[in-house]
This record gives structure tokens, sequence and C-alpha cells, in this order.
């Protein structure tokens, strides 16, 4: 089990804002977390996704390709991807949260 966060940035828009573009992401993610059992959290910069290192690679790939086949006139996208791949104990969004926590008393 891997951790990642992911965000997408497309570069060359009309507007400053990129909501409309996030929420369709987010929306596609959302479905694609159900076909690969995935687990993933929305955050105020990016979203935090949970699975095998292989579908969250997957999934990375599809979220770009989907932005510039959803969005026609969009011709850069900037995704950032960022694996935690743990091999020696179990690794969750939610287990690494209370780590954190856990050491602050």
């Amino acid at each position: 089990m891997a951790v990642a966060e992911i965000s997408v940035i497309p570069i060359g828009t009309k507007t400053a804002s990129i909501g409309n573009y996030v929420s369709s992401v987010v929306a596609l993610l959302s479905q694609r977390a159900k076909q690969y059992g995935l687990k993933y959290e929305l955050t105020a910069m990016c979203t935090q996704i949970e699975g095998s290192p292989h579908d969250i690679f997957a999934v990375a790939q599809e979220i770009h390709e989907y932005l510039f086949r959803s969005y026609p006139d969009l011709c850069r996208v900037v995704t950032a991807l960022k694996i935690d791949d743990r091999r020696d104990k179990e690794l969750t969004l939610k287990g690494k949260v209370e780590s954190v926590l856990s050491k602050l008393g």
C-alpha cells in the first residue's frame, strides 16, 4: 500500500480560477477510486490517494490526459505526483496523520 499526493495545474486558461478543472478531475478520481479500490481525500492544495503504486500511476496518467481531452483549448498541464511507498509496514493516509498527532503529545 502506498500513499500519494497529486495536483494538476492547467496553464494558459482564460481565467485565474481553476476550480472547474479541479472539480472535474475529482469527479473522475471518484469514479476510478471505486474501480481500483483506492481511497482519496481532497485537501485545499492537493488530493491525497491511498492504494497500490501501480493503480496510483494509472489513475495519475488518466487524470493528466483527461484534462487535455475534456478541455481542447488547454495547451499545457502540469501534474505533480509524490508517492510514499513503504514496504516494511502498512501505510495509510489515516495512519500517517495519527503518527504525527501521537508525537505531539
